[in-house]
């Protein structure tokens, strides 16, 4: 396994989030969808509302990022992608309880409830779908995000 690094390097953080996120191209909303998914602004947004990037490198290039952002009492996880060629590898799993084991905060974890992959990923490593209306509320709570996003999405939680 790499080591697990936090990264500030925006251009290939970029590039793992919007190469990986094409999965998800035809599983959301086309009114919800952009190309590229994550635009360089939109990133630099991210962070400077507290999003930290860690990483994993493979081959010299990273391979998985995910993101965490302290919001009030809990942890959110953002922005988690692994390279197509690389999922499936452990490295998303790796990156994941990486932010666990840092965390003493509930953590939660929004997507698109058309992403059922992403859902099962999150069920297999101790995440709990909170129900509909306890998800409007989690995200009204710690996310900007429009209501259209909303009525689209899930929320998983676990203990940090």
């Amino acid at each position: 396994m790499h080591p697990i690094e936090r990264t500030d390097d925006l251009a290939e953080i970029a590039e793992v989030i919007n190469e990986a996120a094409m999965a998800y191209r035809g599983a959301i909303p086309a009114d919800r969808w952009h190309d590229p998914y994550m635009p360089m602004e939109e990133l630099r947004a991210e962070i400077a509302a507290g999003v930290q990037f860690w990483a994993i490198r493979r081959g010299g290039r990273l391979a998985g990022v995910m993101g965490l952002q302290r919001v009030l009492d809990v942890a959110l996880i953002r922005h988690a992608y692994t390279r197509t060629a690389d999922q499936g590898s452990g490295l998303g799993s790796a990156l994941l309880e990486h932010l666990k084991r840092g965390s003493d905060r509930r953590m939660l974890v929004g997507t698109w409830k058309a992403a059922t992959w992403a859902i099962r990923f999150y069920e297999r490593r101790g995440f709990r779908l909170v129900s509909d209306e306890e998800k409007d509320r989690l995200l009204r709570r710690y996310w900007t995000v429009p209501e259209r996003q909303i009525d689209e999405s899930v929320v998983l939680s676990a203990l940090g």
